[in-house]
């Protein structure tokens, strides 16, 4: 975890600092240190006579701190949202998305730009259309009390195809010279309008979502062993599902609605931080989180440094994750003797 942190630490620092207007690591970190503890509370190491121009100093403060940081969350969220749902589902390509949250939110986010609504409802609008999502879920999937797995899968599925649609009809009434390239890019993915109203927005609702995820770990460990062997434990399976969900979708709507939709981290990040810490969710949930938030913060980084022009980060996460992915059931297949 200490490594973790490290890395995670490095790769904000790397951030703030890189891009088509270059800052160097000990100038950003100077300035970061002046303007959130004080001058006079540097630690060892950080030469106080280092000096920085005010574009500088705009640029860490308004443009890449909030970036950085909502990046770092956007993936701590997905993440523990992803390692959750692969446990209680028990199956290693469960996904937020597959809830149908983010099309509901996506489909809330389109119509705000399609009426040219200012950012906060746009926000509001895209949460509050991811959380009636959900709500169509809950009422499909729920039979005579209860809900199967299986059952909230398919209507994810079903709610998700919906909302799609509606974003599409949504596509074909917007202006093609200008809101229908803003919805199509906000859809792809990414951070370029990140602020700290945005940061202070999302924070509350993926920090609760984390948090209620956290304090469930032991409940999602005993999921893990199946319905029948956490009934014997004791554990009220359908409720602590449904907390699950609710968390997830929570951490889903909040992250689209200020980002758009950033696929594949809630996959590959889990797998990864299982291979570090193994299956047991009371570390694997705080590992995907560091890990997430070093994985989207560094994806983050290549889309705005590599080019000239920025390459949406829901392209990029999907680049890497989906040959990532490939990989894993391969071996799996392979490992079985299927293939």
């Amino acid at each position: 975890m200490a490594v973790l942190g490290v890395v995670l630490l490095a790769v904000m620092l790397a951030g703030v600092g890189a891009g088509q207007y270059s800052i160097s690591p000990t100038t950003a970190l100077r300035i970061v240190f002046d303007k959130s503890v004080g001058a006079g509370l540097l630690p060892p190491g950080i030469d106080e006579s280092i000096s920085w121009t005010a574009m500088d100093e705009r640029i860490v403060t308004l443009v890449r701190g909030p970036r950085v940081l909502l990046a770092a969350l956007c993936g701590a969220g997905l993440a523990v949202a992803g390692a959750a749902l692969q446990g209680i589902f028990r199956n290693p390509l469960a996904a937020p998305e597959m809830l149908g949250v983010s099309a509901g939110a996506a489909f809330g986010g389109a119509i705000a730009i399609l009426l040219s609504l200012p950012g906060l409802l746009m926000i509001g609008g895209a949460f509050t259309s991811g959380m009636i999502a959900l709500l169509i879920v809950g009422a499909i999937a729920r039979v005579e009390g209860g809900s199967a797995p299986t059952s909230v899968i398919l209507a994810g599925v079903i709610v998700g195809a919906f909302f799609m649609a509606l974003v599409s009809v949504t596509q074909l009434f917007a202006d093609p010279h200008n809101s229908l390239p803003a919805i199509t890019f906000w859809l792809m993915g990414s951070f370029a309008s990140a602020s700290w109203d945005q940061v202070g927005i999302a924070s509350p609702a993926v920090f609760l979502g984390c948090v209620v995820l956290w304090l469930m770990r032991f409940r999602i460990n005993a999921l893990c062993l199946g319905e029948e062997e956490a009934r014997t434990l004791g554990i009220p399976v359908e409720r602590d599902r449904w907390l699950v969900f609710i968390s997830v979708a929570l951490i889903a709507a909040a992250i689209v609605s200020v980002a758009g939709i950033v696929g594949w981290v809630g996959i590959v990040i889990p797998h990864a931080a299982r291979f570090l810490v193994g299956h047991d969710h009371r570390i694997l949930l705080p590992a995907s989180c560091l890990l997430g938030a070093s994985y989207l913060c560094a994806v983050d980084t290549v889309a705005r440094s590599a080019t000239p022009g920025e390459i949406p980060v829901g392209v990029l996460t999907a680049l890497i994750g989906a040959p990532f992915i490939a990989w894993m059931l391969r071996k799996a297949l392979m490992g079985k003797g299927i293939v």
